[in-house]
């Protein structure tokens, strides 16, 4: 892969530092995201078009299996590598930096975290060079944050699990080539009766149900699961039968960490256009930025945007040294996107009526930074989280 071409010089024995990989990692994803995704990124937004191809291209380049170890086609790489590459795509594009999360941290992560062997050699290279793109089902239509009472069931039949319900807010519900989905396979409401199946598509019975019409987010693609009397071997069980539960909080807090880094990427693109358009506009005979009223919005912007790239470098150095990640990764989550949110509004703001035309960038990085507060747990969840680590 060209990132490993970047990473090592066998010949020279020389081994870049983690600052190294990073820098040379984020000069490859700003340079790709310039070159590819900045010129389309209202064509896309305003058709709702996903394009595939261009994960194809990201995966060539190793940034759709950042974590995977280089045995199954990975890049290989830790989380400092991983959280720079979604900000800095997320710069240019939330659309595009929530996908490449959602593949990286759910569907991909789930399997590399849970799977065995066989499972992990059958799959991740796949995954990791985006010949695949993955899929991950937890929420349903009426159990949001209560996914415990989960009405998806698998139930056994000889070598198989026959399954039946849907999921919904799936990224890459319609495109995706594969699945990781947690389903029922005990009482509702007992965690011990959840489970993980990996289900790929063309699975007899398994199809997408109607792709929503959102308001931010919309070069990424979000459909509903449908399961009808699908047959699912049991060999793509992960794990153990009733693990699905506790595998999907493990996910999860790994995954808040890639929306953290979403959220970022979101604060810092908006922040930038804001900063050079205060420089740029004149009223009164010099630029707006030399206003108090808007450079303190600049100041309260800058300062909180720093604030949550150390919350997530804290989060990711825990995840890097196999530590309890749990709090951090939701402080990390919750700030980042609440920051995400006020910045892209206060960069509407600077930009005055330009900033609510299409014309001008930060509307949508207003539209987008939303998703942030409310996928893979709302601001609410996050503060249930932290206040139960916290006190325990």
């Amino acid at each position: 892969m060209i990132m490993d071409a970047l990473l090592t010089d066998v010949s020279s024995g020389y081994n870049f530092s983690s600052d190294d990989n990073q820098a040379m990692v984020a000069q490859m994803a700003r340079d790709f995201a310039e070159k590819n995704i900045r010129p389309h990124v209202m064509e896309w937004d305003e058709s709702q078009t996903f394009p595939v191809e261009l994960f194809k291209q990201l995966g060539e380049l190793g940034m759709m299996g950042v974590l995977v170890p280089e045995e199954y086609g990975g890049s290989g790489f830790g989380y400092f590598e991983y959280v720079t590459v979604i900000s800095e795509i997320a710069k240019v594009c939330g659309s595009i930096g929530l996908s490449v999360a959602a593949h990286n941290s759910l569907c991909t992560g789930h399997i590399l975290a849970f799977g065995n062997e066989e499972q992990k050699k059958r799959w991740l290279p796949k995954l990791a060079t985006a010949e695949w793109i993955g899929a991950w089902g937890l929420t349903e239509a009426n159990t949001g944050s209560d996914a415990l009472h989960m009405s998806t069931t698998a139930v056994p039949d000889g070598d198989y699990y026959v399954v039946n319900g849907s999921k919904n807010w799936i990224t890459h519900g319609k495109s995706g080539n594969i699945a990781v989905v947690m389903v029922r396979t005990g009482e509702k409401g007992d965690s011990h009766g959840i489970s993980a199946l990996v289900i790929e598509k063309g699975t007899p019975g398994f199809t997408h149900g109607k792709k929503e019409n959102k308001l931010g987010m919309r070069a990424s693609e979000t459909t509903e699961l449908v399961f009808d009397n699908c047959r699912v071997p049991k060999e793509n069980l992960l794990g153990i039968e009733g693990q699905g539960f506790t595998q999907a909080m493990s996910v999860l807090d790994s995954g808040r960490i890639s929306i953290a880094a979403l959220s970022l990427g979101i604060a810092k693109g908006a922040f930038q256009a804001a900063l050079t358009y205060s420089k740029e506009r004149k009223q009164f005979g010099q630029p707006i930025s030399n206003f108090q009223g808007i450079s303190f919005k600049l100041a309260d912007m800058a300062t909180e945007i720093e604030a949550a790239e150390l919350l997530i470098m804290q989060a990711a150095d825990l995840k890097n040294r196999h530590l309890p990640v749990t709090k951090q990764s939701a402080m990390a989550k919750y700030y980042a996107s609440e920051v995400a949110v006020r910045t892209a509004t206060e960069a509407v703001q600077i930009f005055g009526g330009y900033g609510y035309t299409k014309d001008f960038p930060v509307e949508k990085f207003y539209r987008d930074a939303k998703l942030c507060t409310i996928g893979e747990g709302t601001s609410e969840i996050q503060k249930i989280v932290i206040s139960r680590e916290i006190l325990r």
